[in-house]
């Protein structure tokens, strides 16, 4: 495989590890990803959950838990290590700030359009920014608006597609949908970004995510002119990933028949496993 390059950084092997909340990727998990080569993700969403025994109040939490989990990451691996904040979250603007002052690598940025995420870089920072998108229309809108209001051009752009885990940029009708299918989005927003960056003197790598499993599913999205991929799902039932024992035994027994597609906490269609707890938001219990 080819080495992924983002700015100065050179990840060996094209992989990034996607990042999933509340828990599930946290050092642990993107460390072990960072020491074979690739990259790894710290998720930010529900850290204030998790380290709620250092503080009741849920923002203080959460910054104290990304410095913590970062500084783990560090102490494991000299590789890459980034960081994902959703747009929709409450403390994104916390979170962003938190990752660049604790120098993480990259930020990647989804569930939603991060169109003011460059105005977080402090001076001397060599933190690298990824949006997320899921149209060729989004990727030119980000392009342009960081271009004009910041002079910043992104360094990666990552593309996900409906078959993702997490938190959709689509309509319920269009995940289904062959039209807006990863194969198809995706040469259309190479392209849209190639023409960008060639405009502007500069190679923005793209990266696609969404349904992809094996080393065939790599070799078949970046034939279609990916520079590399994100995986979440692969990695959940590893014995590095951060999750419990009981979590990830739900991903290996379940068909798929038990996936469906929810209504997510931050208001998007997201993928999920189908159990108890869903069955209480369905009856308004939860």
């Amino acid at each position: 495989m080819k080495t992924l390059t983002i700015g100065d950084l050179l990840a060996r092997l094209p992989i990034i590890q996607g990042g999933m909340g509340v828990g599930i990727s946290l050092s642990g998990l993107a460390s072990a990803v960072a020491n074979q080569g690739g990259v790894g993700v710290i998720s930010s969403a529900g850290l204030g959950v998790i380290y709620r025994e250092h503080s009741k109040d849920y923002n203080t939490a959460s910054i104290w838990g990304l410095r913590e989990e970062l500084r783990k990451a560090r102490e494991k691996t000299k590789g890459i290590i980034g960081v994902n904040v959703m747009v929709a979250m409450s403390n994104f603007a916390d979170m962003v700030r938190t990752a660049i002052a604790e120098k993480a690598d990259i930020i990647f940025s989804g569930a939603g359009m991060p169109l003011n995420l460059p105005s977080f870089l402090t001076k001397g920072s060599k933190t690298k920014l990824a949006p997320i998108v899921s149209s060729a229309r989004a990727a030119k809108l980000i392009c342009e608006k960081w271009l004009a209001n910041y002079k910043y051009v992104p360094d990666a752009i990552v593309v996900e597609g409906p078959k993702a885990g997490g938190h959709l940029g689509y309509k319920p009708e269009q995940i289904t949908d062959e039209h807006f299918s990863l194969e198809r989005l995706l040469p259309e927003i190479v392209s849209e970004v190639r023409r960008f960056g060639t405009a502007h003197d500069t190679h923005i790598p793209v990266i696609a995510a969404g349904g992809i499993y094996t080393g065939e599913d790599i070799y078949r999205i970046m034939e279609l002119g990916a520079d590399g991929v994100q995986m979440g799902t692969r990695f959940v039932t590893t014995e590095e990933c951060d999750a419990s024992t009981e979590f990830k035994r739900s991903y290996i027994e379940a068909s798929q028949q038990d996936i469906e597609i929810i209504q997510s906490p931050v208001g998007m269609p997201g993928r999920a496993i189908h159990n108890s707890f869903l069955e209480r938001v369905k009856q308004g219990l939860k």
